[in-house]
Formats: C-alpha cells, sequence, structure tokens
C-alpha cells in the first residue's frame, strides 16, 4: 500500500513563497493523476491542484491560480506545490492524494502552512 507523505510547510510571512513535497513510499503513484488539497481550521478539505501522469496538464482552484504551481518528478516518486504571493488564507494543513476519490490512498498526516499577515 502506498504511504504518502507531505513536507516543506512552515510560517511564512504573506506575500512569502514555500515549496511542498508528496513523496510516496510502498509503491508508486506515477500512473495517477495527482492532486493538493487543504483544509483550513473548522472547514472541510478543498481541492487546490492537480497534474496529469506525465505532468503535461495541470489544473488550479481560482483561489490559487496564477501563485502556486504543482509539479512532479515520477522518478523521485514525488509531487510538489510551489506556492508564491501567499496569503492568510492560504493557511492550512496541505495533503497530495489521488484526483479519483476511488483510487484513494490513504491520506497522509499533511503538512501545516501558517502564512502571518
Amino acid at each position: 500500500q502506498v504511504q504518502l507523505v507531505e513536507s516543506g510547510g512552515g510560517l511564512v510571512q504573506a506575500g512569502g513563497s514555500l515549496t511542498l513535497s508528496c513523496a510516496a513510499s510502498g509503491g508508486t503513484f506515477s500512473n495517477y493523476v495527482m492532486d493538493w488539497f487543504r483544509q483550513a481550521p473548522g472547514k472541510g478539505r478543498e481541492f487546490v491542484a492537480a497534474i496529469s501522469w506525465s505532468g503535461g496538464s495541470t489544473n488550479y482552484a481560482d483561489s490559487v491560480k496564477g501563485r502556486f504551481t504543482i509539479s512532479r518528478d515520477n522518478a523521485k516518486n514525488t509531487v510538489y506545490l510551489q506556492m508564491n504571493s501567499l496569503k492568510p488564507e492560504d493557511t492550512a494543513v496541505y495533503y497530495c492524494n489521488t484526483h479519483r476519490a476511488e483510487l484513494r490512498f490513504d491520506w497522509g498526516q499533511g503538512t501545516q502552512v501558517t502564512v502571518s499577515s
């Protein structure tokens, strides 16, 4: 069973940048469309970005479009999320997983991103 480990979060001032990583162990996700999600305190988990298995196609939530960039390195079994121009409303725990709900792996622990104003 694939295990997902997210990392790279932290505390950053508004306008700053962070790069998140999601690494898979125990298997590969190179054949899957992969998404980043986030969950803010008191809110449900929401979609942030998606990337095709080849990396050739991406999609973003309107709230992050133009600021975030998703990428992947299938040789390293890792998906990345480059986050620029961060805003306080980006504060959340960030997770990665497969795009298709019926193919989801167990959720990882996520990585906390906190943006101060």
